[in-house]
């Protein structure tokens, strides 16, 4: 039996980026829409591409990553085809789905590039095919629709699933704990240092979002802390016995805040942290990207550029770790994944792979799960049991 079905499709869903020059712009508003950003203040962030030409790194990636799915699915005897969507940058949602309907495929499991729960990592993707489906003319209903046979211009809509966070998914932490080991192993192999530092980076939001985010709340901050400790754990037993090891700090840290002044959101920053070290005597730092599953902006400017001068200006050693990117063991993991929901969609019992003592999050997200902090009101999201048209008795089932 094929192991996707009933799936036909897989649905790579990712944040975008410009591809050169004159799309920075349209794509920074594109971003910021509807929280009235001036030109002025975009045009400072539109520097960090243009010293790159105008590209992002995150495209690109995507490109990669969807050919080494498509490998490790035909490794497997699995012929489904990938599509691409992005939120803020071509091809965008509503163009996968569009493709999707030429196409004839009418059932979709969705996998994000996001690995940890959160509005902006989760729930905003589950607006944003709702939103796509509807701009295509199709009906809002469970679990992103319910197939009539029609293709085309006709009354049928696609029916969409959501592979789970998988921050938790042994493929994911074992990539990221190979390279942290790698990288840590080199660095203190060529930097002499008395007081090496390993501070794990992660993506800030608002603290309103961190503390809803999840079925429960809480949930961004705890994975992170989980998946830090596993992969500090397997760096420490990996490296026993190598020369300054035992004295390897750790911490977790964020970057890239984007908010107003007055809104609390998750610190330390990278910049502040290194400053903070420093002054505690420490004289050389590996940053492990933690939080991302490619290289984007957010891992190329403010770590590779701005986190670096300011070690450079401190005199700390410095060197980032690799994202997860297509690592075997992350590609691996993924399609382990669009396996295990394809089984729950086809009524099995299935038991998640999980490192996590928290257990794995539901594939379908539970009625609340990572509200929009913003108050701008509650708007459609598929792949919940809060999605338009599920009745109270499917509210009330058992999720995995």
């Amino acid at each position: 039996m094929n192991a996707l079905a009933p799936y036909d499709a897989v649905l790579l869903l990712s944040f975008g980026g410009p591809e050169a020059p004159e799309e920075v712009m349209p794509f920074l508003r594109h971003v910021t829409g509807g929280r009235g950003i001036p030109d002025e203040r975009l045009a400072e962030v539109a520097h960090h591409y243009e010293i790159r030409g105008g590209v992002s790194p995150i495209n690109g990636e995507n490109r990669r990553l969807v050919e080494a799915l498509e490998g490790e699915l035909r490794s497997r005897g699995e012929s489904v085809p990938i599509l691409w969507g992005n939120r803020h940058a071509a091809p965008f949602t509503t163009e996968a789905l569009q493709e999707a309907r030429e196409r004839g495929l009418s059932r979709l499991v969705a996998l994000v590039t996001s690995a940890y729960p959160s509005y902006s990592g989760c729930r905003q993707y589950r607006e944003e095919l709702a939103s796509s489906v509807v701009d295509l003319g199709l009906e809002l209903v469970p679990e992103g629709g319910a197939d009539d046979g029609a293709t085309g211009d006709g009354p049928a809509t696609l029916m969409i699933d959501k592979v789970r966070p998988y921050a938790d998914h042994p493929g994911f932490v074992e990539a990221a704990a190979t390279r942290t080991v790698d990288a840590v192993r080199e660095f203190l192999a060529t930097h002499e240092v008395a007081r090496p530092h390993l501070a794990f980076v992660t993506h800030s939001i608002p603290v309103s979002m961190a503390e809803a985010s999840g079925p429960d709340g809480g949930e961004y901050v705890a994975r992170h802390e989980e998946i830090v400790d596993l992969v500090t754990a397997r760096v420490r037993e990996s490296l026993a016995g190598t020369p300054g090891i035992d004295a390897l700090g750790m911490s977790l840290v964020y970057c890239s805040r984007s908010g107003p002044p007055h809104q609390p959101w998750l610190e330390p920053d990278i910049g502040d942290h290194l400053r903070d070290l420093a002054e505690d005597g420490v004289d050389g730092v590996v940053v492990s990207p933690i939080g991302f599953v490619a290289d984007h902006m957010e891992v190329v400017h403010d770590l590779d550029t701005e986190a670096a001068e300011v070690a450079e200006t401190l005199g700390l050693a410095f060197v980032r770790v690799p994202t997860v990117r297509c690592d075997p063991a992350f590609v691996r993991g993924l399609v382990d994944l669009l396996e295990e929901r394809a089984a729950e969609a086809r009524g099995e019992d299935v038991t998640p792979a999980t490192v996590s003592a928290r257990g794995p999050l539901p594939s379908r997200c539970r009625p609340g799960c990572c509200p929009d902090p913003r108050p701008v009101g509650a708007r459609p999201a598929l792949c919940g049991l809060d999605s338009p048209g599920v009745t109270p008795i499917a509210t009330a089932e058992a999720t995995r």
